[in-house]
């Protein structure tokens, strides 16, 4: 698997778009399998650039939400394969008792909050409720779905392609007000979907002294991060959804910080930052 990301909600704070490292784009990462099937986890701004880098000769898309929050789908209207009736398009996310995707999606794809109603749109574009009691095929990759810990309906979501896993927890607070994970460590939110993987994409929003103010919101401190990667075991621990009022310096400082007592290889997650889990 080859995996880019397109947005991360990163640092705004920095002095100007050309000197911000960690992005200011919201949650998109591209998937990509052996068969260069184009898989995309979740639809933030990013997925916008992400778009104009799809040529027509790519005609199956699966866009992966985690949950419906405005920061990871406000970017599907301006997401250029939708707009093409050659594409064929599938968009799964997190079931509810209450509406159906279609219905959730169409609340933010129809005026007044945007001019081109969902219905209207000419790919073929079909919507599933991600299944989370048995995994499933996106071409050659297999997905499993779970509830996790954040408000609202929250899937995380891992990959798989012959002996790789990626494992994708972008908005996720693994045990309320805890920072401490006593064994057996499988009670933790997400832990089935990341234990043992290659690659874990963790939510890492809050310093500590954030986290504090914060419980309950569904977001996780740098250090909480780092201790649930550790708990599952993960080769690679890559830091997302990172609060918007952190600049390039201080998320650098945090990451050194984390990295000299961590026991993986800790990445911080930067916009246009490419990885290769085959190698």
């Amino acid at each position: 698997m080859k995996v880019r990301l397109w947005g991360t909600r990163g640092s705004l704070a920095a002095a100007g778009p050309e000197t911000i490292r960690y992005g200011g784009n919201t949650a998109c990462v591209e998937v990509r399998g052996s068969d260069d099937h184009l898989i995309v986890l979740d639809a933030g701004s990013g997925i916008r650039r992400l778009g104009a880098t799809v040529g027509d000769d790519v005609r199956r898309i699966d866009i992966l939400l985690s949950h419906l929050h405005m920061d990871h789908i406000q970017g599907l209207g301006f997401f250029a394969p939708l707009f093409r009736s050659a594409s064929e398009i599938h968009i799964w996310g997190p079931p509810s008792g209450r509406r159906s995707l279609r219905d959730r999606l169409t609340r933010y794809l129809s005026p007044p909050l945007f001019p081109v109603p969902l219905r209207d749109l000419p790919s073929d574009l079909t919507l599933h409720e991600a299944p989370t009691d048995a995994p499933f095929a996106v071409g050659a990759i297999g997905v499993s779905a779970a509830l996790v810990i954040h408000p609202g309906p929250t899937l995380g979501y891992r990959l798989s392609a012959g002996d790789r896993t990626l494992a994708y927890l972008p908005d996720h607070e693994p045990a309320l007000g805890s920072r401490h994970f006593p064994e057996p460590h499988e009670w933790l939110s997400g832990f089935g979907l990341a234990v043992g993987a290659d690659l874990l994409i963790h939510d890492a929003q809050y310093t500590d002294a954030e986290y504090a103010e914060r419980v309950g919101w569904g977001h996780s401190s740098l250090a909480q991060a780092v201790a649930f990667a550790s708990a599952a075991g993960v080769r690679r621990l890559l830091t997302f959804h990172h609060d918007p009022g952190h600049d390039d310096a201080s998320l650098e400082r945090s990451l050194a910080s984390a990295s000299a007592v961590s026991h993986m290889d800790l990445i911080g997650g930067a916009e246009g930052l490419a990885l290769d889990l085959a190698r």
